[in-house]
């Protein structure tokens, strides 16, 4: 599932959370974190059987299918091959420092970004 339509969802529960129950969520958060977006949807399932609100586990069961799918680790095999063609056997690291070293009159991290920032 996309991370808009995750996104959307969290907003749409969040609306009905805020009009049913009083809860005031962060929808960003709830999208991006998985244990944040359980708990969200352990609450909106607990209300839901208390209070009546058979909207409320709706869409709690539609968030909890959405993060469950965005948080599934499922490299593939296909994906390790293509990223070996890319960037050749190099570890992430090696890229990383090979590409974000500076000369040796570069100016050190901490004075440009103390001296650098208005």
């Amino acid at each position: 599932m996309l991370s808009s339509e995750t996104l959307a969802i969290a907003a749409h529960l969040h609306v009905l959370l805020r009009r049913k129950t009083g809860r005031v969520t962060d929808t960003e958060w709830m999208a991006s974190n998985a244990d944040y977006a359980a708990e969200i949807v352990r609450f909106a399932r607990a209300s839901a059987k208390s209070d009546g609100h058979t909207d409320l586990a709706d869409w709690a069961d539609k968030l909890a299918r959405a993060t469950q799918q965005d948080h599934a680790p499922t490299p593939s095999a296909g994906a390790s091959a293509m990223a070996t063609r890319l960037f050749g056997a190099t570890s992430a690291s090696q890229r990383l420092s090979s590409t974000s070293s500076f000369g040796a009159d570069a100016v050190p991290s901490t004075e440009r970004y103390v001296r650098g920032i208005r």
